[in-house]
């Protein structure tokens, strides 16, 4: 199981050539799940976004293209991440829509209230704490502004669980665990919304 191994642990912070391969796949192989997540944001027209590990940028570029108006900062601990997420949305950071910057989520460098949407697919399985993030998020985020989680587990699949057994430091959390702890962290009006298909999840709470 070695290089099995070596190779889904990228998820949790990308390096090197399988690294490369992880982030590729990643942009990809999320895709279908990611387009679902931004279906929920029906009634949302923000002026400043932040993705949080962002992976290989292609979230970020369809916020993008989503609100044609709006500035993303794309923000990851991987500088391999940062490095691919620059490269796939660097029209954009040449037009001045997207920034693209190392940072750690448990204490992120970024102004306070300055943003309307912040978004985070396929990442908190890895979040050190997760009141603490979620604290972090709505310290940079305008009253009223709104933080999405999409997640491919419910924190109950066993394919998930699995994972979760095979990459350290992986946690999969239900969708009670995550509003349990948005609320804890100062969110309000938290909704769950479940695939009917598949074991994916969107939370979306307001500050």
């Amino acid at each position: 199981m070695g290089l099995f191994k070596d190779y889904v642990s990228q998820t949790r912070k990308p390096e090197g050539f399988l690294g490369k391969m992880m982030l590729r796949g990643m942009n990809s192989g999320h895709a279908k799940m990611a387009d679902w997540g931004l279906g929920h944001l029906r009634n949302i027209d923000p002026d400043c976004i932040v993705d949080l590990g962002c992976g290989g940028g292609r979230n970020a570029g369809e916020l993008l293209k989503r609100y044609p108006e709006a500035h993303v900062t794309a923000v990851d601990y991987s500088e391999l991440s940062v490095e691919k997420a620059k490269e796939y949305n660097r029209e954009m950071i040449a037009a001045g829509r997207c920034t693209v910057q190392q940072g750690n989520v448990s204490s992120l460098e970024l102004p306070e209230e300055s943003y309307d949407l912040a978004t985070a697919f396929e990442t908190i399985y890895f979040w050190p704490g997760l009141t603490q993030c979620f604290s972090q998020v709505a310290k940079v985020l305008k009253p009223g502004g709104y933080f999405m989680v999409c997640n491919e587990s419910d924190g109950t699949d066993a394919a998930s669980l699995k994972f979760e057994k095979i990459i350290d430091g992986m946690k999969n959390y239900t969708a009670e665990d995550i509003t349990a702890a948005l609320k804890e962290a100062g969110f309000s009006k938290v909704k769950v919304d479940h695939h009917k298909n598949k074991p994916w999840i969107t939370v979306l709470a307001r500050k």
